[in-house]
C-alpha cells in the first residue's frame, strides 16, 4: 500500500514545483498565449466584420446593377419605340409620296389620252369630210355629165327649196 499512498515530502515537493511552474507559466507563457489567442480572436472578428461589410457592399452593388439594368431596359424600349415610330412615319410618307406621284402620272396619262382622243376624232372628222367631198364630187360629176340629168337635178333642187 505504500505504493498507492504518497509520502508527505513527495506531496510537498510536487505541490511546490507545481506552484512554481504555475507562477512561471502565468508570468511568462500564459500572457503571450492569451495575447496570441486574443489577437487571433480579434483578427477573426475583423475578418467576419470585413466579410459582412463586403456582403453588404455586394448586395448594394447588386441592387445598383438591377436599377441600372432596369433603366437600360427602359431606355432600350424607348429607343425601339422611337425607331418603330420613325419607320412607320417614313413608310407613311413614302406611301403618300408614291400616291401623289401615281395620281400625277395618272392625271398626266388621262390628259395625254384625252388629247390623243381629240386629235384622233379631229383626224377622223377631216377624213370623213374629205371622203364626203370626194364622194359628192364623184356623184355630181356623174350626175352632171348628162345635160338632161343636169336640168332635172336643178329643177328638183329648185322645187325643194322654198323661196319666200
Amino acid at each position: 500500500m505504500d505504493l498507492v499512498t504518497p509520502a508527505i515530502g513527495l506531496v510537498f515537493w510536487t505541490v511546490l514545483i507545481f506552484l512554481i511552474l504555475l507562477v512561471l507559466l502565468g508570468k511568462f507563457a500564459w500572457k503571450p498565449i492569451l495575447n496570441a489567442v486574443k489577437e487571433r480572436t480579434d483578427s477573426i472578428r475583423e475578418a467576419l466584420s470585413s466579410a459582412e461589410k463586403a456582403k453588404e457592399e455586394m448586395a448594394k452593388l447588386q441592387a445598383d446593377n438591377e436599377v441600372i439594368l432596369k433603366e437600360a431596359r427602359i431606355e432600350r424600349d424607348k429607343i425601339i419605340k422611337e425607331a418603330r415610330d420613325l419607320k412607320d412615319q417614313t413608310i407613311a410618307e413614302a406611301k403618300n409620296q408614291a400616291k401623289a406621284e401615281s395620281d400625277a402620272i395618272i392625271a398626266s396619262a388621262k390628259a395625254a389620252i384625252e388629247n390623243e382622243k381629240r386629235a384622233a376624232i379631229n383626224e377622223i372628222k377631216d377624213q370623213v369630210a374629205k371622203l364626203s367631198v370626194e364622194i359628192a364630187e364623184k356623184i355630181l360629176a356623174k350626175e352632171l355629165s348628162d345635160k338632161d340629168n343636169q336640168k332635172a337635178l336643178i329643177e328638183d333642187l329648185l322645187n325643194k327649196t322654198n323661196i319666200n
